[in-house]
């Protein structure tokens, strides 16, 4: 039953753009005794028919540059091939720890970002504003 709680909530998240396999490893890692490696491949399973839900709504709506897309996806490939590789060489919880550390990073850079993007609206705001006011 928690799999299947597990897959809706990551599919959300993935359907919203916000990297539901991310979510998936964290639920599987923490709720699961899978080793760190079982739950990355089931992840990467897991990822195909979301993707291609995902790519299918996309397309539907027009929301994909293919200029950008096509050397992405050559490089994630390449990326993919090399990151598995690496991968099999390193130890279950020392792949679990360099997860976490790789979350820690996602999660400053996230909360950075907002704020970064906040500032930039309220600056926006102030001169919009201060424009009115003249």
């Amino acid at each position: 039953m928690k799999e299947i709680l597990f897959g809706i909530i990551s599919g959300i998240v993935a359907a919203l753009g916000m990297g539901g396999g991310t979510v998936l490893i964290l639920l599987l890692g923490l709720f699961t005794q899978m080793p760190q490696h079982l739950i990355q491949g089931t992840n990467l399973i897991v990822f195909i028919p979301t993707s291609i839900t995902a790519i299918y709504m996309n397309i539907r709506h027009k929301t994909i540059r293919y200029s950008l897309a096509i050397p992405v996806i050559i490089s994630g490939i390449i990326g993919a091939i090399v990151g598995s590789l690496v991968s099999f060489k390193i130890e279950n919880n020392a792949l679990k720890k360099y997860f976490g550390i790789f979350l820690i990073f996602i999660t400053i850079f996230e909360i950075y970002s907002f704020f970064k993007q906040y500032r930039f609206k309220k600056k926006a705001n102030n001169k919009a504003y201060k424009k009115h006011e003249t």
